[in-house]
């Protein structure tokens, strides 16, 4: 979050404590607002880059099609540059390349 949000943030926080202007579900929707600024926007990759992934993590191609809510040939595909995986998809395989498939064991 930048510093002018942060400041802005703050001072809304500090009007609806004292409950001038802002109501809670205001300040509801900035909180996500700001929050969803901060999200990264999805990295596109290749499919040497997905292969390169899944193996750093050494996760086969039916646990990383398990991951992903993917079919093993849909990997496949993805690694041979036959198709490309959906935005939804890269965000996943994104979050394993900076954080490990950890992230998504319970």
């Amino acid at each position: 979050m930048s510093e002018d949000l942060k400041k802005i943030y703050a001072m809304v926080k500090r009007y609806n404590k004292h409950g001038v202007v802002v109501k809670d579900d205001t300040l509801q929707s900035i909180e996500f607002r700001i929050k969803a600024a901060d999200i990264p926007e999805v990295r596109p990759m290749t499919g040497e880059e997905i292969k390169a992934v899944r193996q750093h993590w050494k996760l086969s191609q039916s646990v990383l099609a398990r991951t992903t809510g993917m079919s093993v040939e849909s990997v496949s595909k993805w690694e041979r540059g036959e198709s490309k995986p959906n935005k939804a998809v890269l965000r996943i395989i994104n979050m394993i390349s900076d954080n490990g498939p950890e992230i998504f064991m319970r």
